[in-house]
């Protein structure tokens, strides 16, 4: 018997709202391999972004 595996991968627990990231899933699940945020030398959350996004083809 072949084991079942999900339709979409996401990383656990990361939430994007982003819909215009070709990373965010239907269900505003991150859907890349890996995330990377900055810049380093960011002091507040605002200052803050997701440096993996890339942008939804629209086709």
């Amino acid at each position: 018997m072949k084991e079942s595996k999900s339709c979409c991968k996401h990383i656990k627990g990361i939430c994007c709202n982003v819909k215009s990231c070709r990373y965010n899933d239907e269900n505003s699940c991150c859907t890349a391999e890996q995330i990377s945020v900055g810049p380093s030398s960011a002091s507040t959350s605002s200052e803050t972004a997701c440096v993996t996004f890339i942008p939804r083809e629209t086709v």
